[in-house]
């Protein structure tokens, strides 16, 4: 008889088995396992169940013994999928994670399909883009985030990076405290530390703007930032950039070029178009690759 010495599953790989073994169990089980049902309650709420036609959650609900967020919690991990609790901080704008079944969320959806195929499977070594628009509040904020938290949702590892020294938000809507970000390692005060993984949302990581600095231009087009990217590369599957105005600053422009490639955001109603073209324009002129262009409504930055 011949023996063969198996490794040991990566920490991912393990991952990957203990949550297809979960998805296999019943929902029942799943809430015992989370501490959430006793054995003794599960039995309760299957006798109801038989009674009342209702399915297993709703009987448990009914029955005092769960709540919505327990049944919700329970089905996402059955079909693999995240779940987002009530209490996790997340400001509302993150519709992804908190509303994945809205209309806004499947929207996004979408334009994660084409950048996929446009921009982020197209060679290995294309994973950052930069979100730009030509003028403040045409939500870039709000784009960069769902889109980091809808690739997270595919398994991909995912940096966001809030690139906005002028006005960041990042920070406020993943309800992250400090200063170190951004600036702070770009000024050689802070290293890999400033980035942060986001509890609620596995493979999601957020690299915050950090402290607001006086001088946000010369930190990005300085060489540390475009090493800062070039290392970031070999993690990272998805790298989404956050960027100021790009009529206001030219910061937006540094950063695409560090990128190479930036996504537009226009807003409905608001967006010059005369503007518009003019970002577009001045960033092909420097090499950068403009993958696409997203009609957003507006949304506060």
């Amino acid at each position: 008889m011949s023996s063969q010495i198996y490794p040991l599953p990566s920490r991912a790989e393990f991952d990957i088995v203990a949550a297809t073994h979960d998805a296999a169990l019943p929902i029942g089980a799943l809430l015992v396992k989370s501490s959430r049902l006793t054995e003794d309650n599960v039995q309760r709420i299957l006798d109801y169940q038989k009674k009342s036609g209702l399915l297993f959650g709703e009987s448990g609900v009914a029955m005092g013994l769960l709540t919505e967020d327990d049944v919700r919690a329970a089905l996402a991990l059955q079909f693999g999928q995240p779940y987002v609790g009530s209490d996790s901080g997340l400001a509302n704008e993150l519709v992804a994670a908190n509303d994945p079944a809205s209309e806004a969320a499947e929207h996004l959806r979408v334009l994660r399909s084409q950048l996929m195929l446009r921009w982020f499977e197209s060679d290995t070594r294309q994973a950052a883009l930069a979100v730009v628009s030509a003028s403040a509040g045409e939500g870039r904020s709000y784009i960069a985030a769902n889109l980091a938290v809808l690739f997270s949702q595919l398994g991909k590892r995912t940096l966001l990076i809030d690139a906005d020294m002028r006005k960041p938000r990042q920070h406020k809507m993943f309800a992250l405290a400090g200063r170190a970000g951004l600036s702070t390692v770009l000024s050689g005060r802070a290293g890999w530390d400033a980035i942060h993984e986001i509890k609620a949302l596995p493979s999601l990581s957020l690299l915050p703007a950090g402290a607001v600095p006086p001088n946000p231009q010369e930190l990005l087009a300085g060489p540390g930032f475009a090493r800062l990217i070039t290392a970031l590369r070999s993690t990272y599957e998805v790298i989404l950039i956050d960027t100021p105005a790009a009529t206001q600053w030219a910061d937006a422009t540094t950063i695409a070029s560090r990128a190479g490639a930036a996504l537009m955001v226009a807003c409905r109603d608001a967006t010059s178009v005369p503007l518009l073209t003019k970002v577009a324009q001045d960033m092909r002129q420097i090499g950068v690759s403009m993958v696409g262009a997203v009609l957003n409504n507006a949304q506060p930055q």
